[in-house]
């Protein structure tokens, strides 16, 4: 299908569906919730589309023009604009045609661990869960910490959090991964600079509709919450351990005094894990037909560097630099890699849409 050809099917259809919203009595109330949400979905494409093609009309004409000597000036004048428009306008268009990711428009499972480097792997897992809280709030998101088991230096074994707003999987998607530090800790007295790790994972949130979880396919199992050191925190069995055994799937969580609580907590995790799992099976697939696989989310690959003596934040994936760390991690500033990120994907994906 031409470009053109694609252009006028959306018009199409969106003529399609403003016909039935002018007809409600011949739908039931959940479909016409639904055609009123498309329709509205798509009404920025289709101003798009129509300026386009009252710009495209628009050149035969002002080129004729530009023969009347007193049209002359006129003409060259919009004709420049027109052409100087049409292939940005061309690409933005482009951009809203590509196929949506359904899982952008999702609330969240931010889940964080640290990997190789002791101590301060553990401070580095903190400082990343501050850096996402700080933007976060930047955003207006409403971020709620569901797990955490702290490291005995400062900062985080592990802590898993939900985060809840507008568009939240779209603009953290990108974030999954091994992230990297290089610094000086502060309890090295020799001031070598040492490299730890931690890894992000960034899990849509499943909805009922998304994860369909049998309970003759759970094991849950109830024990007493620990705290450190293995020392019993209350003497009621409140902690939950949930297995789904087809996917060996397993969350455990303690954080509630009620086990009620944790296990609707812990359903929640798993839930998403389990809807991420078959979101990846299905990604994987889609890339073993195409030479570059784009969004895979490998968390084994070290995405992320934080040099701390260069004052230098690097992604490895697209090759971008930026500085002023306290910025970046302390303030939650992370806009400029995230959007590089996100502009890198569409450009791909545009390639790849424009392939076919």
């Amino acid at each position: 299908m031409s470009f053109e050809q694609k252009l006028d099917s959306v018009l199409t259809k969106y003529k399609d569906l403003s016909d039935k919203l002018m007809n409600p009595e011949a739908v039931d109330a959940k479909t016409f919730g639904k055609i009123s949400k498309e329709y509205a979905a798509m009404t920025s494409l289709v101003q798009d589309i129509e300026e386009f093609k009252k710009l495209q009309a628009s050149i035969p004409e002002l080129q004729e023009m530009r023969q009347d000597v007193e049209l002359r000036e006129m003409a060259e004048e919009e004709l420049k604009t027109a052409e100087t428009k049409l292939p940005e306008l061309e690409k933005q268009i482009r951009l809203l045609l590509l196929p949506k990711d359904e899982a952008d428009s999702k609330n969240v499972i931010l889940e964080i661990r640290a990997g190789t480097g002791g101590d301060e792997a553990g401070i580095f897992a903190g400082d990343l869960f501050g850096m996402y809280s700080r933007f976060a709030q930047r955003n207006g998101w409403k971020l709620e910490v569901m797990e955490a088991s702290e490291s005995d230096m400062g900062g985080y074994k592990e802590i898993i959090a939900s985060v809840e707003g507008n568009n939240v999987f779209e603009k953290l998607k990108f974030e999954s991964g091994a992230h990297r530090v290089q610094r000086v800790p502060d309890t090295e007295t020799q001031g070598r600079i040492h490299t730890s790790a931690a890894t992000v994972a960034v899990l849509p949130e499943a909805e009922d509709v998304d994860v369909e979880i049998n309970e003759k396919d759970l094991r849950i199992d109830v024990f007493r919450a620990q705290g450190a050191g293995g020392q019993h925190v209350n003497k009621t069995e409140s902690a939950v351990r949930i297995t789904h055994i087809p996917t060996n799937v397993v969350v455990s969580m303690q954080d509630e005094k009620s086990q009620i609580k944790n296990r609707q907590k812990a359903m929640k995790i798993l839930k998403s894990r389990i809807y991420e799992a078959e979101r990846q099976r299905l990604a994987d697939e889609r890339a073993a037909n195409r030479k570059s696989q784009v969004g895979s989310g490998d968390r084994s690959e070290k995405i992320r560097t934080y040099n701390y003596p260069q004052d230098r934040v690097t992604d490895h994936r697209i090759g971008l630099s930026v500085f002023n760390i306290p910025k970046i991690v302390g303030d939650g500033q992370i806009d400029e890699i995230i959007n590089a990120l996100i502009h890198d994907d569409q450009e791909k994906r545009l390639a790849e849409f424009e392939a076919q």
